[in-house]
C-alpha cells in the first residue's frame, strides 16, 4: 500500500490530508496562549474534521468506494477533544462495495492517524450492523447517541441516527437500569472523585463518563438532570484534562499528586489545593445531579410497571397525583419524596428548610429536587439567635444517623446550608492532603456527626457531642493551627445558633481540644504525672471530659480505617479514666497498660530467670484490630529498643504502634524493660516467634550485624515515582513533663525508621524511660521519654542537640 506521507505535500495546511500539516497545525492550536477550554475544543475538533475529510477524499478517490460515510462518536463526536483524547471513529457504508476495496478505504483512513501516534478507536459497519451491535453492546449504544459526520454520505448516518434513537427511547426500561448498573460498578471501582487525592476526571463518581450517562438519560426523553452548575461544571473538568494532557505531553485522566501544582499553573490556579477544590465542586454538582436523575428514573419506571397491572384490577385508567402524608408542619412524602406541603408559605416560615431537612433524614427519604430550589429561592433568613425550634430541627437533622448525609448534601447543592451556617462555605469541598483522611473537610464534618449520633446514649449532653462534631474541624478553612481558630468560630457558631453562654464555652472548649485525648493517649506518657494534670486542666469538668472522650472517637471513625482502633481506643479509655479521677479529687490512679498482666508478669520473672528475651505472638481478638500483638520482656540493658526494632523490621514487620516501659517487679532483682508491639506483615504470613526471638537474642549480643541488614534491605527497595515527602522532623516537647524530656518524631514511615531512632539515642548515651509509636497511613509519629543516665531530664541545651542529632540521623 502506498503511504499516505508519499502522496502529499509537506505543507502546514490544516486542511492538508497530510500528516505533517495537520501536525503542524494541532501544535500551534494547543500552543496559542489566548486559546483555551471549549473553543480550543471545539477548534482542535474542526481541524482533526477537516484533515480527516481531506484524508476522506483521498482515500474515496483511490479506492473508488461509493456508498460510504466517515463518523465521529462518543467523545470526539461531542466535540470534547482534549491535546491527547482519542479518536473515536466509525466507517459506515452501504455494504455495496467490494471488501477488498472498502479495506483500502480504511487503511487510507487509519494508517496516517496511527502514524501520528495518535490513539484510534475505529469500526467498519453498515448501518444494520451497527444498529444490531448497538443493540448487544451498551458502550457501542452510548456513543453511537453522539454520532456526528466528519465526511461521506450524510444519509447515511441520519438513517442510523434516527434508528439508534428510537431503539434508545424505546428500550430504555431495559437499557437504563443497565446503564444505572454499570455507573454504580463504576464507581465502586474507581471512588468518588470529590474524595480522591487523585481522581480519575474520566472514570471516578462525578466525573466525565457520569456526564455522558445523564446526556444518554435526557436521550431516552423519561428524565433529565437537573442542569443549572451542570454545563460549568462539564467545563472544568474538561479543562482539567487538557491541561492534565499539556502538562505531561500524553493521554490520561489521572490527577496524579506530583503533576497538580503544573495542573493549577496551566489554568491559572493560585495553587494544588484551589485545583483539587474546584474539580470536587464540579464532581459534587455532577453526582448530585445523576443522583436526582436516577431516583426519578426510577419513580418512572416504577409508574410504568405498576400501571398496567392497576388498570388490569381496576378495570379503569389510574389518575391523580400521588398520595401526600405529612411529616411535619409544612412537609409531606409523596412518591418516596419528601417534599413541601401545599399550604406551605416558605416566605413565612423560616424554619422550614430545617424542618425539612430533619424530617427527611428521620424518615430515611430524599428530599424533592423542587422542594429545595422552592425554598432556596423562597425561604426567609432566619433571626440571629435562632429560635428554639430551628436549632432543635438542625440537631435532629444531626442526629439522624446515616441518612443525615444525602440530605445534608441536598441541602447543600442548592447553597441552603452557607446560608444558614456561614462559615461552612470555607470548608465546603476543601481537599485533606493526609492521606489518612478518607473525605473532603465537610464530609468529614458530616460523617463525624454520624458517627455522633450513635453515642448521644452514652453522654449527658448529646446536642453539644451533635453540635461539636459538626464544628470541631471548622476552623480548616482559616490559616494557622486549625484547633485555634476553630475555637473562636464556633463559639461564635453556637451563640448565633441560640445555645447559652454556658453551652457556648464548652462547645469552644470541645473545638479546641478535640485532638487532645487521642494525642496524649498516643504519644505521652500516661504515667507521668504531668500529662494527667495537663488534660485535667484543659478539660475542666467531668461533664466536658465525657462529650471530649465520644467526639474523639466519634472523629476518628469519621476519618479513615488508620485512625482508630482498638488498641487506641484502649489508650483513650485509659486517659480518661485517670483524668476523671483527677477532676474528682482524687490522686490519680494508676495506668491499667502500665501494670504488667498476668501474661506480661510471667514473660518478666522468665526474662529475669534466664536472662534472656521472652517474647509472645498472637493475634488481638477486637474485629478492628490491625496486625497482631507482640510482647517482649527483657532484662534491663543497652540497646534494647533499637534491636527489638530492627529485628521486627527484618523480618518485614510493619508497627501501627508500640509502648516500652520499665517495670520493677515485686521482690525481683533488677529492672525488666516490657514492651508491646502491634505489627503487621507486609506482606505474606507473621514469622514464628522462636526465630524472632533467635534473631533478638543474636542483636542484643551483637552477632547480628541489623544495620548492615537493614541498610541492604533498603538499598533492594525500589525507588518510586511520586512526591517527596518532607523531611524528618524532631522537636523537643516542652512542659509535658517533670519526669524525663520528651522528643516528638514526625517522619514518612520507612523500613527500620524506629531502628535508627533507638540508635540515635543509644550513640547520645540517654536513657529511654518509655516509647510511644504510632503510624498513620505513610507517617509515623513517635514519642520517647529520654533521661540522663542518673535519670533525670535533660538540660535544655542538652536536649536540643539531642533533638537535632536524631534528626540528622534520621535525614
Amino acid at each position: 500500500m502506498t503511504s499516505v506521507e508519499n502522496t502529499t505535500s509537506d505543507t502546514t495546511d490544516p486542511a492538508d490530508s497530510g500528516p505533517s500539516g495537520y501536525a503542524a497545525a494541532r501544535l500551534r492550536l494547543l500552543n496559542e496562549e489566548s486559546r483555551s477550554g471549549p473553543s480550543r475544543r471545539s477548534a482542535l475538533a474542526g481541524l482533526t474534521d477537516d484533515w480527516l475529510a481531506a484524508l476522506f477524499a483521498a482515500a474515496v478517490k483511490e479506492s473508488g468506494v461509493r456508498g460510504a460515510a466517515l463518523v465521529a462518536v462518543g467523545g470526539y463526536g461531542r466535540a470534547e477533544l482534549s491535546p491527547r483524547s482519542d479518536l473515536d471513529l466509525l466507517l459506515l457504508h452501504d455494504g455495496k462495495a467490494d471488501p477488498a476495496a472498502l479495506s483500502r478505504l480504511a487503511d487510507r483512513l487509519w494508517y496516517p492517524v496511527w502514524d501520528l501516534g495518535l490513539a484510534l478507536d475505529h469500526s467498519v459497519r453498515t448501518p444494520s450492523e451497527a444498529r444490531k451491535t448497538a443493540g448487544e453492546d451498551l458502550k457501542v449504544h452510548l456513543g453511537l447517541l453522539d454520532a456526528r459526520p466528519v465526511a461521506g454520505d450524510l444519509g447515511l448516518l441520519a438513517g442510523l441516527r434516527t434508528s439508534v434513537l428510537a431503539d434508545w427511547r424505546n428500550q430504555a426500561a431495559r437499557r437504563l437500569p443497565q446503564l444505572h448498573s454499570m455507573c454504580r460498578d463504576r464507581a465502586e471501582r474507581c471512588g468518588e472523585l470529590r474524595f480522591l487525592l487523585e481522581p480519575d476526571l474520566k472514570e471516578s463518581r462525578g466525573g466525565l463518563r457520569d456526564l455522558a450517562a445523564l446526556r444518554a438519560v435526557a436521550a431516552s426523553w423519561l428524565a433529565d438532570a437537573p442542569r443549572e452548575g451542570l454545563a460549568e461544571a462539564r467545563r472544568r473538568l474538561l479543562d482539567a484534562r487538557d491541561a492534565l494532557h499539556l502538562v505531561t505531553g500524553r493521554a490520561g485522566d489521572r490527577l496524579s499528586l506530583q503533576e497538580q501544582d503544573q495542573v493549577a499553573a496551566r489554568l491559572g490556579l493560585l495553587d494544588a489545593d484551589a485545583l483539587l477544590r474546584e474539580v470536587y465542586e464540579s464532581a459534587r454538582v455532577v453526582a448530585y445531579a445523576g443522583d436526582v436523575t436516577w431516583r426519578e428514573v426510577g419513580r418512572v419506571l416504577r409508574a410504568r410497571s405498576a400501571r398496567p397491572r392497576l388498570r388490569g384490577l381496576l378495570g379503569t385508567r389510574s389518575s391523580g397525583p400521588a398520595e401526600r402524608a405529612p411529616l411535619a408542619e409544612g412537609v409531606v412524602e409523596q412518591d418516596g419524596e419528601v417534599g413541601l406541603a401545599l399550604a406551605a408559605r416558605p416566605d413565612r416560615d423560616p424554619v422550614l428548610p430545617l424542618r425539612l431537612g430533619a424530617a427527611a433524614a428521620q424518615a430515611g427519604l430524599p428530599v424533592s429536587l423542587h422542594a429545595v430550589r422552592r425554598l432556596a429561592g423562597q425561604a426567609r433568613p432566619l433571626p440571629v439567635p435562632w429560635p428554639a425550634e430551628a436549632r432543635e430541627q438542625l440537631l435532629t437533622l444531626l442526629g439522624a444517623g446515616e441518612p443525615t448525609v444525602a440530605v445534608w448534601e441536598a441541602l447543600e447543592a442548592e447553597g441552603i446550608i452557607s446560608g444558614l451556617l456561614p462559615d461552612w462555605e470555607r470548608v465546603r469541598c476543601r481537599p485533606q492532603r493526609n492521606p489518612v483522611h478518607t473525605w473532603t473537610v465537610d464530609r468529614h464534618l458530616i460523617e463525624t456527626a454520624v458517627r455522633a449520633s450513635a453515642m448521644t446514649r452514652r453522654v449527658g449532653r448529646p446536642d453539644l457531642l451533635l453540635m461539636a462534631a459538626l464544628l470541631h474541624d471548622i476552623g480548616k478553612g482559616w490559616p494557622g493551627d486549625h484547633s485555634v481558630a476553630g475555637e473562636t468560630i464556633a463559639r461564635d457558631v453556637a451563640v448565633r445558633v441560640g445555645f447559652e453562654p454556658a453551652d457556648a464555652a464548652v462547645l469552644a472548649t470541645l473545638v479546641r481540644h478535640h485532638l487532645l485525648l487521642i494525642d496524649t493517649a498516643t504519644r505521652r506518657d500516661l504515667d507521668d504525672p504531668a500529662t494527667v494534670r495537663s488534660v485535667a486542666d484543659a478539660v475542666g469538668s467531668a461533664g466536658t471530659l465525657e462529650l471530649l472522650h465520644a467526639l474523639t472517637e466519634a472523629d476518628a471513625l469519621a476519618t479513615g480505617p488508620a485512625a482508630w482502633s482498638a488498641w487506641r481506643g484502649s489508650l483513650v479509655a485509659d486517659l480518661v479514666r485517670r483524668v476523671a479521677a483527677v477532676l474528682d479529687g482524687a490522686p490519680a490512679a494508676p495506668s491499667d497498660l502500665s501494670l504488667p498482666g498476668a501474661e506480661q508478669e510471667r514473660l518478666a520473672v522468665e526474662a529475669l530467670r534466664t536472662g534472656e528475651p521472652v517474647l509472645t505472638l498472637h493475634a488481638r481478638q477486637e474485629p478492628d484490630a490491625v496486625g497482631v500483638e507482640l510482647a517482649v520482656a527483657v532484662p534491663d540493658q543497652p540497646g534494647v529498643l533499637p534491636a527489638v526494632a530492627g529485628v521486627l523490621a527484618l523480618h518485614r514487620l510493619t508497627v501501627r504502634a508500640a509502648d516500652l516501659r520499665s517495670v520493677e517487679l515485686p521482690e525481683q532483682l533488677g529492672e525488666v524493660l516490657v514492651l508491646r508491639w502491634r505489627v503487621a506483615a507486609e506482606y505474606g504470613s507473621l514469622p514464628e516467634a522462636a526465630r524472632l526471638r533467635a534473631d533478638l537474642v543474636r542483636a542484643l549480643d551483637g552477632s547480628l550485624d541489623v544495620p548492615a541488614k537493614l541498610a541492604d534491605r533498603e538499598a533492594a527497595y525500589p525507588r518510586r515515582r511520586g512526591v517527596v515527602p518532607p523531611p524528618p522532623r524532631v522537636t523537643v516537647v516542652p512542659d509535658v513533663s517533670s519526669l524525663a524530656t520528651v522528643l516528638e518524631v514526625r517522619a514518612p514511615d520507612a523500613v527500620g525508621l524506629l531502628h535508627r531512632i533507638g540508635r540515635a539515642l543509644e550513640d547520645a548515651g540517654v536513657r529511654v524511660r518509655s516509647a510511644h509509636v504510632s503510624t498513620l497511613g505513610a507517617n509515623a509519629v513517635d514519642t520517647v521519654y529520654v533521661a540522663d543516665p542518673d535519670g533525670k531530664p535533660l538540660p535544655p541545651a542538652t536536649a536540643a542537640a539531642l533533638a537535632s542529632a536524631v534528626q540528622s540521623a534520621l535525614s
